[in-house]
C-alpha cells in the first residue's frame, strides 16, 4: 500500500541498535474492564477464527514504526500474513517493529478509559500516517462520543467512517453484544464472521461442542432405545430378523 511505503524505506535503511529500545517499561495496565476486553478481543482470534492466512494478535505490545520515535501501544492489534519469530525473547523480537515485520497491522483497537488518551486526534493522525488500514476507537462510556463505537478505514492517506465496522479484506468485523463475559455482564466489543457470528472464544467453544456433544448422545440413546422397543415389539409377535 503506497500509504506507509516510505515508513518501511526509511526504517529499512537505519542502523538499528535494537539494545538501546525500550520495548517494555512495566507500567501496568488499564483499568479492569479494559484489561478484559483487550483479551476478549485476542482470544477469539487465536482459538476461534477460521482462516487460512497467518496472522498476529497482540494486546499491549509497542508498535514501533519508526526507531528514534516512541512506540504507539494500542490496547489491541491484528496483523496478517506474518508469523512470530522463532525466538520471541530476542530484543528485536520483543515488540512490533516495522524493520522485522516489515508491515503495519491491518486493525488496531484503542480502548477509551479516560479523556487523555489522544484517541481521536493524535492517534488517529498517527496510525493513518504509518498506514494502518482500520483504526477502531471503542468507547464503553461514552467519554468522547455519544456513540460507543467508531471505526475507520484508511483511503487514499486518510480516515473514512467505516459505518458497517466490516473489513472485507478480512473476511471479519466488530459488533457490540451485551453479555457475560468472565462472570461480568457488559457491553463488549467482539470480532463477528461475514454472517456477522460471534466468534466465540476459546471456553465458549469448547462450551458449545460439549453441548452439541451431549445433544448428539442423547439423540443416540433415545433412537436405542426406540429401536429397542421396535425389536421387542417385533419378537412378541413372531417375527425375527
Amino acid at each position: 500500500m503506497a500509504e506507509f511505503a516510505f515508513n518501511r524505506i526509511d526504517i529499512q535503511h537505519e542502523s538499528i541498535n535494537y539494545d538501546d529500545v525500550i520495548t517494555e517499561d512495566d507500567t501496568p495496565v488499564d483499568n479492569i474492564f479494559s484489561e478484559k476486553q483487550q483479551r476478549l478481543l485476542v482470544d477469539p482470534l487465536i482459538n476461534s477464527w477460521k482462516t487460512d492466512r497467518p496472522f498476529i494478535a497482540c494486546s499491549n505490545v509497542g508498535i514501533f514504526f519508526k526507531i528514534h520515535e516512541p512506540p504507539l501501544v494500542p490496547d489491541m492489534f491484528l496483523t496478517m500474513d506474518v508469523h512470530f519469530p522463532e525466538n520471541i525473547w530476542e530484543k528485536r523480537h520483543r515488540s512490533y517493529f516495522f524493520s522485522e515485520f516489515g508491515k503495519p497491522p491491518e486493525v488496531v483497537v484503542e480502548v477509551v478509559s479516560n479523556l487523555k488518551g489522544e484517541e481521536t486526534d493524535f492517534k488517529l493522525n498517527k496510525y493513518a500516517q504509518i498506514g494502518v488500514l482500520y483504526y477502531v476507537v471503542f468507547d464503553p462510556q461514552s467519554l468522547l462520543h455519544e456513540y460507543s463505537l467508531r471505526v475507520y478505514e484508511l483511503k487514499h492517506g486518510n480516515y473514512l467512517v467505516n459505518i458497517g465496522h466490516f473489513f472485507p479484506d478480512l473476511n471479519l468485523g466488530l459488533t457490540l453484544w451485551k453479555g457475560e463475559y468472565e462472570g461480568r455482564t457488559e457491553e463488549w466489543l467482539r470480532w463477528c464472521d461475514t454472517k456477522r457470528k460471534i466468534i466465540p472464544t476459546g471456553f465458549e467453544r469448547a462450551e458449545m461442542e460439549r453441548h452439541n456433544a451431549s445433544i448428539e448422545k442423547h439423540r443416540a440413546e433415545m433412537e436405542k432405545q426406540r429401536a429397542d422397543r421396535l425389536a421387542e415389539k417385533l419378537k412378541s409377535l413372531g417375527i425375527s430378523f
